[in-house]
């Protein structure tokens, strides 16, 4: 059995105070995309989104991405 990827961007976003709106412009990615990013109803992440990501919060992949055995 493997497990799989949650990815935890609400989190991140609460802790550095930014909200889907901001954070959607500085990626250049549609809120309605961001939304189905930061609310797990995603089954892939372009590798180009997930480094913008990081560089608009600040973090590393790592905390966004969280691997939880089934």
């Amino acid at each position: 059995m493997h497990g799989h990827i949650v990815l935890r961007l609400d989190r991140m976003m609460v802790e550095r105070g930014r909200s889907l709106s901001w954070l959607a412009e500085q990626v250049g990615i549609t809120n309605v995309n961001l939304s189905k990013i930061k609310n797990n109803r995603v089954s892939a992440i372009r590798f180009s989104t997930l480094a913008a990501i990081c560089e608009a919060l600040d973090c590393q992949p790592g905390d966004i991405l969280e691997y939880v055995k089934d």
